[in-house]
């Protein structure tokens, strides 16, 4: 058994613990004077573990806390934290976040989300799955990944294998009487390899993230898919510089579709720092096209009930025929644009980007996305940070492979590929089958009408 693992029942009383001291700070905080107040309480447990060549690197184990109190006088606020749970400590937090709040100047925008926004129904999304793995078994994963991957002719060398194990408990409750606990798990594997030849190293690595270790693909198929990524890049080329399709797989998919959230998020919004500024209820990708927002998928990477301020999630649709439905919002980016909270404070919970094409008929795999690119660039790596949310433009350094009619030619690497947002995004052409599951953003493979490839 884990030497960190927090149990079934150990788990609930810990969760006890934290609601009932919420409860008694927030009630502290309204007699010091606040209007209103808010409490956010975790704590964290995880194992760590890192080998490579057969050695251990590492061995890591964890046990965080976290308390965060915010205190609003009126639309005055104060914000302040502690990762000590003694009485003294919650004390001098709640000192300091009034201390805060008395001299903040107001901002008509402060304050908890509304009482009649607060969730009230609590199901239960499979979330929490303990992984009761010690560390030498943790360590012999490890060791199995990483040979199983070494083993493939062609691996010259190996940058680690990593076993994580982890576990979080978490409650958020605030002066409306809004108490919300959540407890889940988030486990990982994952193997680093390098390849060389005549004509230089190459590096590749995969991984796998599950709530549930039963999900885990096995030791030998991950050290497998870890050295035929790396192999299949021996030899890459240049590119000379040209126009092109271009197919990204569905990890790399995954980062366009973090761009839109950005660009329809509150805080770019009512900064007017976006590309999408005033373009709810506009077309802004294919009219086939539908992304939504599924916050109880049963062991979804991003699953919840309610928000970082206890606003209840819902069923959404982001992107409805090609058109911005709505925006991201909290409360209080909500208030600064004169609008109402989408129940997004924190984040996304599980964005769909529903597979298919605009010619009607089955979604394709990516074997299926591979014949529809039929000559151009398949995406699997992008580097940098050349994307502006403000203007849309994107340029990334990018590597991958070259197609011809449907098929992988040869490696590709130190190229860029550059466009704008507002154009890659109504420009899909396709979105694959091959949905990566490994994010709370499920995607599969996007196909893009032709980018700007610079190389040679």
């Amino acid at each position: 058994m884990s030497e960190v693992a927090i149990n079934q029942d150990a788990s609930r009383r810990e969760l006890d613990r934290l609601a009932e001291l919420a409860g008694d700070v927030i009630r502290r905080a309204r007699a010091a004077g606040a209007s209103q107040a808010e409490v956010s309480a975790s704590i964290e447990t995880g194992l760590s573990v890192n080998v490579r060549l057969g050695e251990v690197e590492t061995v890591e184990h964890t046990r965080d806390r976290g308390f965060g109190l915010t205190v609003y006088f009126g639309q005055r606020k104060g914000s302040a934290s502690t990762a000590d749970l003694n009485a003294d400590s919650i004390q001098a937090t709640l000192d300091q976040a009034c201390a805060i709040a008395r001299f903040t100047e107001e901002d008509p925008a402060a304050g908890l989300a509304d009482a009649s926004r607060m969730a009230t129904q609590f199901p239960e999304l499979d979330l929490w799955h303990p992984w009761m793995i010690d560390t030498a078994d943790a360590i012999a994963l490890g060791q199995d990944i990483e040979a199983a991957g070494r083993a493939h002719a062609g691996i010259t060398n190996s940058e680690g294998a990593s076993v994580q194990m982890g576990e979080s408990l978490s409650v958020y409750a605030n002066s409306h009487g809004f108490v919300g606990s959540e407890r889940g798990t988030r486990h990982s594997l994952s193997l680093s390899l390098i390849a060389g030849d005549e004509a230089g190293m190459q590096r590749d690595y995969w991984y796998d993230s599950v709530r549930s270790a039963s999900d885990f693909m096995s030791a030998q198929a991950l050290g497998n898919k870890a050295a035929e990524r790396t192999l299949s890049r021996v030899g890459a080329r240049r590119l000379s510089t040209r126009q092109c399709p271009v197919l990204f797989a569905p990890e790399i998919a995954r980062g366009l579709i973090g761009h839109l959230i950005g660009a329809v998020s509150g805080g770019s919004l009512y900064r007017q720092a976006s590309f999408l500024l005033d373009h709810a209820g506009k077309q802004v990708m294919p009219a086939w096209l539908n992304i939504v927002e599924r916050p109880f998928l049963l062991r979804g990477q991003g699953s919840g009930a309610f928000d970082a301020e206890g606003v209840a999630t819902r069923d959404s649709a982001l992107i409805e025929n090609g058109v911005l439905a709505r925006y991201v919002l909290g409360s209080y980016s909500a208030r600064k644009l004169g609008l109402e909270s989408t129940g997004n404070a924190g984040g996304i919970h599980n964005l769909i980007v529903e597979p298919g094409h605009g010619d009607g008929g089955a979604a394709d795999d990516f074997r299926g996305m591979l014949k529809r690119l039929g000559t151009g660039l398949l995406v699997t790596e992008v580097m940098g940070q050349g994307v502006n949310i403000i203007t849309g433009d994107y340029s990334r350094g990018a590597a991958g492979f070259w197609v011809e009619n449907g098929e992988i030619a040869y490696p590709v690497e130190e190229i860029t590929i550059a466009a704008n947002l507002r154009d890659m995004l109504a420009g899909i052409t396709a979105v694959g089958s091959d949905v990566d599951k490994r994010s709370h953003l499920l995607t599969g493979s996007i196909l893009l009408k032709p980018m700007t490839v610079a190389g040679e």
